[in-house]
């Protein structure tokens, strides 16, 4: 595969096993994906990362007539693989088979765009007339996210919510005007979790199971969570969980700037990695109060299903959250979600129904909303159990969602079609 002056050869590896619907293949090449991380290694990113995920994309368009027969739709997600409908319009051009294909570009954060210094363009093959304002220049840089959102038929983002904000200059990261030029061309699509997976009913990782109709499991769960943390077993005291990475976007500041976590009424148990400031901050919180507050640095996913299942009440008061999952598994397991009225949470959370919701990125208008739960949860048990039980009813699967890609990828198509 030529990418720019470079020829490196790649192998396409299919999962082994059974035949698996469906088929599962893998772009291999030791030297470029070999390696310690998927970006790059302590905090800092690989420097041949356009050419890694050049390769990429142009190793899976040349195989693709190979693997199937049109039509075919190259869905294509985030700026690593945002070559992808930018080659296939250019180096690709002019071949019927992949002058057929359709693309639809998804966009799961905008905040991460793939910029790069102009040369690379040349690096890549690309004709230099792409370095233009229209198409993937941005502010003297190469923007991958732009270039495809630029040249692919439709583009679709994570949240209706997130669509509308990321067609505003608040929220969309400079690239607003771009969202704009689509039109209904671009969409947002909720993302689902795995109701299979996330099922407290039949969850094999939690103290206990439980369901709408049977709440009893949920109080085992959280004694077993607050024993796991060495946190006194107090069943009518709120417990929030927060399952995250601990970084600036998901809205730590608000908690530790003022000393709202210190003061807030509850016990806290964080779970996640990140920031050295955080962890730092959380860890010496947590010595300080170690009956209300704890911290795991080692994420894994049964803890996280141990998490949900025992807490009251989620954390995720985030400064933009796309989607987010977590707020769904959450409802799904009982535990409100307090949460800030941005992206996907405002798509997902009735306010004073199945969580509690705020607008203001302010550590007074948290401190607000958990005043708000406290106060519902410290009242009637059985008030509390009803909200606990509208919120696991809320259906956060697949199914709708995967429909309406489906209506995408048939209006992409079209648009190739050979009479079109």
């Amino acid at each position: 595969m030529r990418v720019g002056s470079r020829v490196e050869e790649a192998r396409i590896l299919q999962h082994p096993g059974p035949r698996r619907n469906p088929r599962v293949l893998f772009i291999d090449h030791p030297g470029f994906f070999d390696r310690g991380g998927i970006y790059g290694e302590d905090g800092a990113d690989y420097e041949d990362n356009p050419i890694r995920f050049a390769f990429y994309n142009l190793a899976a368009l040349k195989i693709l007539p190979e693997l199937a027969n049109v039509p075919v739709v190259v869905h294509a997600h985030d700026w690593h693989a945002a070559l992808a409908p930018v080659f296939l319009r250019t180096r690709f051009a002019g071949r019927e088979v992949h002058d057929r294909m359709a693309t639809v570009f998804s966009i799961h954060n905008a905040g991460y765009q793939g910029l790069q210094g102009r040369e690379v363009l040349q690096e890549l093959g690309l004709p230099r007339e792409l370095f233009h304002w229209r198409r993937m220049e941005f502010y003297g840089h190469l923007n991958l996210l732009k270039g495809g959102l630029v040249f692919a038929d439709y583009a679709t983002t994570v949240s209706p919510t997130h669509a509308h904000e990321l067609r505003t200059t608040a929220g969309g990261f400079g690239l607003h005007g771009s969202f704009i030029e689509l039109g209904d061309r671009f969409l947002g699509i909720l993302n689902g979790i795995d109701l299979d997976v996330w099922d407290p009913a039949t969850d094999r990782e939690i103290e206990a199971t439980f369901s709408r109709s049977d709440l009893a499991g949920k109080a085992l769960c959280k004694g077993a969570l607050q024993r796991e943390y060495s946190l006194p077993e107090a069943p009518r005291e709120p417990l929030y969980g927060m399952t995250a990475r601990l970084v600036g976007q998901k809205g730590l500041d608000l908690l530790l700037d003022g000393g709202l976590l210190e003061r807030a009424e509850g016990q806290f148990i964080f779970l996640g990695a990140g920031e050295d400031r955080y962890e730092t901050a959380l860890r010496d919180i947590a010595a300080r109060h170690p009956d209300r507050v704890a911290l795991d640095t080692d994420f894994s996913e049964p803890k996280e299903h141990r998490l949900l299942a025992g807490a009251d009440l989620l954390l995720m008061p985030s400064l933009y959250e796309p989607c987010g999952l977590t707020q769904m598994r959450a409802q799904r397991y009982g535990a409100l979600p307090v949460a800030r009225r941005v992206g996907g949470l405002a798509d997902t959370i009735e306010d004073q129904v199945t969580g509690f919701l705020f607008d203001g990125y302010t550590s007074e208008d948290l401190e607000v909303a958990l005043g708000r739960a406290t106060a519902l949860y410290g009242g009637s048990p059985e008030a509390w159990a009803e909200h606990m039980i509208e919120a696991m009813s809320r259906d956060f699967g697949w199914a709708n969602s995967a429909q309406r890609y489906l209506d995408v990828y048939r209006r992409a198509l079209a648009a190739h079609a050979p009479d079109a």
